[in-house]
């Protein structure tokens, strides 16, 4: 049993300065759900907001009656008080997120958004992706979830907070971590990541038949993308969206942007399991010997001018 009470508080977006913030139990993001398959849930919803409400489970298997979408599958949680309950059984392996779906334009990014996981995290175990191999037993020292949001009283924020309040991920040299973005916002951000590779592994919560690496993943609104590094090389590394407005203003950054912190351990060889894609740093190979293209039709060369 759960109890959520949808409220406006005092937000610290950054530094010294605060928003009214739409939450659940006061916070932004709101609480997560971490549940086993099979289990039964039971939500209990106050609504102090001064509009109605309700609560959808956005990527979660639910009975009709409990999707949260007023007025088809339940009436309005009455503002000023009223009060709903949603019982229903997680029978699917889920990643997926719950918020407001009554006027979201302005709920949801005004902050009321949370993460919803049932399940294991369907790590690709021993699979080998673009030359790179996952160890059998990878264990993981972060397992976490990056909200995107661009919008509302909270704006461009990464987890609820504009840098240079965001939170850097710390590690330790050799570490793996895992990380999945939700998109709460109204639209599409690259993220990048700078140094380390992204493997891609899972959609929506739905594992990929095709891993694939990247630096800068695309996610859009609603979505989920479930991704694997590794922190191989000590220092501070950046880590934003990558439309650029969205971490720079006239005084220096801000916004969805914010660092992983890779502490260096001097027993950790990075041989042992490398991390080195061959669609990574090893895709442009050796070049071309352009004589070799003499006699095939249409080929030309010109050493001279470098065509």
């Amino acid at each position: 049993v759960f109890d959520l009470t949808a409220e406006i508080v005092d937000w610290e977006i950054e530094p010294g300065k605060f928003v009214e913030a739409w939450t659940y139990n006061g916070v932004v993001p709101a609480p997560q759900f971490i549940l086993d398959r099979g289990d039964d849930i039971e939500v209990r919803v106050v609504n102090n907001l001064p509009l109605g409400t309700d609560i959808h489970w956005h990527g979660v298997h639910t009975p009709n009656d409990q999707d949260g979408v007023a007025p088809y599958t339940q009436d309005l949680i009455a503002p000023n008080g009223g009060t709903f309950t949603y019982k229903f059984t997680v029978v699917d392996d889920a990643i997926g997120m719950y918020h407001a779906h009554n006027h979201a334009q302005i709920q949801v990014v005004n902050g009321m958004f949370g993460v919803f996981r049932v399940g294991e995290n369907p790590i690709p175990y021993g699979q080998t992706i673009s030359g790179v191999t996952i160890p059998d037993s990878l264990d993981l020292a972060v397992d976490m979830p990056m909200i995107l949001n661009d919008a509302g009283t909270i704006g461009l924020s990464l987890n609820g907070k504009s840098f240079p309040a965001t939170e850097p991920l710390v590690l330790n040299q050799g570490e793996w971590a895992s990380i999945t973005y939700y998109n709460e916002g109204l639209t599409s951000h690259p993220m990048h990541l700078h140094q380390f590779p992204q493997l891609v592994y899972a959609k929506d919560g739905i594992p990929l038949d095709q891993p694939y690496y990247v630096d800068t993943l695309n996610v859009a609104p609603g979505e989920r993308y479930t991704v694997l590094m590794r922190a191989d090389d000590p220092g501070v590394w950046v880590w934003h969206c990558h439309i650029l407005n969205h971490v720079e203003r006239a005084n220096g950054m801000f916004g969805m942007v914010t660092a992983i912190i890779v502490n260096e351990d001097p027993t950790f060889d990075p041989a042992a399991v490398p991390i080195d894609p061959t669609n990574w740093r090893n895709t442009a190979g050796e070049p071309i010997d352009r004589t070799l293209l003499d006699g095939i039709d249409g080929a030309t060369h010109n050493n001279s001018d470098g065509a």
